[in-house]
């Protein structure tokens, strides 16, 4: 009888000892139907390798990524994961950021979003400030296993609408050393208030919430979600110009993706319902890692920063560059939203996110 036992507590084991290579095998397999051709609304650099790779969220959807090495460059290295903008995909500008950090020798993915681009997650174009802001979390866990990558030294960059996100992980993350959030839009904020807190009544709530409401009937009647369409085309000669900034960008050969929801038919109506009750710089006061907050001048999200900026510091600002601590607010001159979205006018302070990201991920 003992013998039996004994043999039973082996095979268990060894049963343990195996599982988790199988499970690791099983982990590397993809369900996704990943472009293998350069496809992405900018060049490929000759001084970077480039892959695609896949990793899985807590939420179990699988996440597709460009990954890029600079050539030549042995050990361990600092890493950099990007996302965004709000509804474009990696093709578009997190992938152009990432080559570049490449370039200046960081490991970097960029990578889709649930539920956008070649990701996973069902049904599409849907948002979460729970599950965007874990897909951060979910790269970090990818990049921290890496044989290529230092653990100790990983950041983020969040675009747009990902910076809100990028903010919101680095509060809840004490794995991610820096953050910098670019052209920043704060989800939370603009769902609940309109732009310039143009909607920023009680009863405006209300009525937003009803409409989604019912928008939810409808698509359940219909077994399908309607679509909210993506950036305004033909535009209208009196359309005002963050409109017009925006289809200058997703709507031209500068930055058109078919992958791209602001490019075609854009989110669910209902994609982004959550947003209004779950605000996501509530705990941004609590990040003790680095921050840079960059924003064009002009910008008419520019408001969105200096927000930001004030919920980590308590400093309010408009409109100039600011220090306080490790928490930087860096302005561009003369530049627009979408100028900090690819290399068109050379706005992007590429030089400043390097020596950022050298400095605080030593």
């Amino acid at each position: 009888m003992k013998r039996i036992i004994l043999a039973a507590m082996i095979m268990g084991l060894t049963l343990m000892a195996c599982c988790p290579n199988k499970q690791n095998e099983e982990n590397m397999k993809t369900a996704l139907q990943l472009t293998q051709e350069w496809d992405k609304t900018f060049p490929k650099s000759d001084k970077v390798d480039h892959k695609k790779v896949t990793f899985k969220n807590r939420y179990g959807i699988e996440l597709a990524a460009d990954m890029y090495t600079p050539k030549g460059v042995e050990g361990k290295l600092a890493a950099i994961a990007v996302s965004g903008p709000f509804g474009a995909v990696k093709e578009q500008s997190s992938g152009l950021y990432a080559q570049h950090m490449a370039e200046r020798g960081f490991i970097a993915i960029a990578f889709d979003p649930s539920f956008t681009g070649e990701s996973g997650g069902e049904p599409r174009r849907m948002a979460s400030p729970d599950i965007n802001t874990e897909d951060f979390l979910a790269a970090v866990d990818f990049l921290s296993v890496q044989d290529n990558v230092d653990p100790e030294r990983i950041g983020i960059i969040g675009i747009c609408g990902f910076g809100g996100m990028a903010v919101n992980a680095a509060a809840l993350d004490p794995r991610i050393k820096a953050t910098v959030a670019s052209t920043m839009y704060d989800m939370s904020k603009v769902n609940v208030e309109g732009y310039f807190k143009s909607e920023d009544t009680k009863e405006q709530r209300m009525e937003k919430r009803k409409a989604i409401a019912a928008q939810r009937t409808e698509d359940y009647k219909n077994g399908t979600y309607k679509r909210a369409g993506g950036v305004i085309d033909p535009l209208p000669e009196d359309a005002p110009f963050f409109v017009k900034d925006y289809y200058d960008y997703y709507k031209t050969e500068r930055g058109y993706h078919e992958r791209s929801g602001n490019s075609t038919d854009g989110w669910n109506v209902i994609g982004c319902q959550s947003f209004m009750n779950q605000p996501l710089l509530a705990w941004a006061h609590e990040i003790e890692a680095p921050v840079l907050l960059i924003h064009g001048e002009k910008a008419h999200s520019r408001y969105f920063s200096e927000y930001a900026f004030e919920k980590m510091t308590g400093v309010h600002v408009e409109g100039v560059s600011k220090t306080v601590g490790n928490k930087e607010l860096m302005i561009i001159p003369g530049a627009v939203h979408t100028d900090l979205y690819d290399d068109k006018k050379g706005k992007i302070p590429y030089d400043k996110m390097e020596s950022f990201f050298k400095e605080n991920l030593k």
